[in-house]
């Protein structure tokens, strides 16, 4: 098949030079070549140049030179309402362009008020600077199985394997559980460094009715029994157990010295890391038979913006899969 060329655009092929007609308009606004040149950053030479090229392609002069300023001939005040008509034109039509506003892409995100509140509020900065396109509605739940009515979320983290038909699962992480508090609370209690002397602290811990969006089979009795160590056995002296449904309590009073707490890696993983909590003794317990899920819509999986959610969280746990503990 052969290829199809243009014809030549008459009319495009008569426009005279546009940078040349820039100069013009500068020149004819400003009334001087010196004060023009300035304007466009170029120099003098250059700006004369141009409206040489410029007067010799129209066949007439454009300016009347009088010393240090320039007034336009009879000609050149046709040709400047022309063409400041047609770059005002331009430039107010390239300003619409470029601030026009992104195309975005709204997907609706589902996890627990944990999830949200220790690992996105961390993370999530990074992604809304590299993907503006993209607008994310979060929901918080600790019922994955009973949504509003209405509410069908494009992506689903939680330790479930199945939070209803139409999804395409993902698994991220394990759930990889040790002790955590500040490292003003270590500095305070120093003998906290084996698990039976860390049996009678000051323990924080998550009650079974805020479990369900962590874990909800894991509190203090049971980590402990997982190191063969008996919670009830603790010391009379010993301050009484803190209970509380809600974790993002727990992990705050850890931050600001009040006790112990049960942190799971991939909540608390950063703020080790960072120094804000420390880990008091190094036995950790990582439950084989327990993972957490990233769970997309397969109608939105074809979607670029719902791929680069999931890509972007699964790259980051990525790290957390290979830094668990082997208890």
């Amino acid at each position: 098949m052969s290829q199809r060329h243009a014809d030549p655009d008459t009319l495009l092929l008569k426009m005279p030079s546009l940078r040349a007609v820039k100069a013009f308009v500068a020149a004819a606004k400003y009334e001087s070549f010196t004060r023009a040149a300035e304007a466009l950053c170029v120099s003098q030479a250059a700006i004369s140049r141009q409206i040489r090229e410029l007067e010799e392609y129209l066949d007439a002069p454009l300016f009347v030179r009088s010393g240090r300023t320039v007034e336009l001939t009879s000609a050149g005040s046709v040709f400047f309402d022309a063409s400041q008509i047609s770059f005002v034109n331009i430039a107010q039509a390239a300003e619409r362009i470029r601030n026009a506003p992104i195309e975005k892409h709204v997907l609706t995100v589902a996890c627990s008020p944990a999830f949200s509140a220790l690992w996105l509020s961390n993370h999530i900065k990074e992604f809304r600077a590299k993907n503006p396109d993209i607008e994310l509605n979060l929901i918080t739940t600790q019922n994955f199985h009973a949504r509003e009515p209405g509410i069908e979320p494009d992506i689903v983290i939680s330790k479930f394997a199945d939070v209803g038909e139409g999804y395409t699962v993902h698994p991220l992480c394990h759930d990889v559980i040790y002790p955590v508090c500040s490292p003003e609370y270590l500095e305070r209690n120093p003998s906290i460094g084996t698990v039976e002397a860390l049996r009678s602290a000051e323990l924080l811990d998550l009650s079974p009715y805020g479990r369900s969006g962590v874990a909800e089979h894991v509190d203090w009795s049971v980590w402990l029994a997982f190191q063969n160590v008996d919670i009830d056995e603790r010391q009379a002296s010993s301050p009484p157990l803190f209970h509380a449904n809600d974790y993002n309590l727990i992990i705050n009073m850890a931050l600001s010295g009040q006790g112990v707490a049960l942190g799971w890696n991939q909540l608390v993983g950063h703020m080790v890391e960072s120094g804000r909590l420390v880990q008091p003794v190094k036995e950790c317990v990582t439950l084989r038979n327990s993972l957490h899920y990233l769970a997309c819509r397969q109608s939105a999986l074809a979607e670029d913006a719902c791929r680069r959610v999931k890509d972007w969280i699964m790259s980051k746990f990525s790290y957390w899969k290979a830094s668990g503990c082997n208890s």
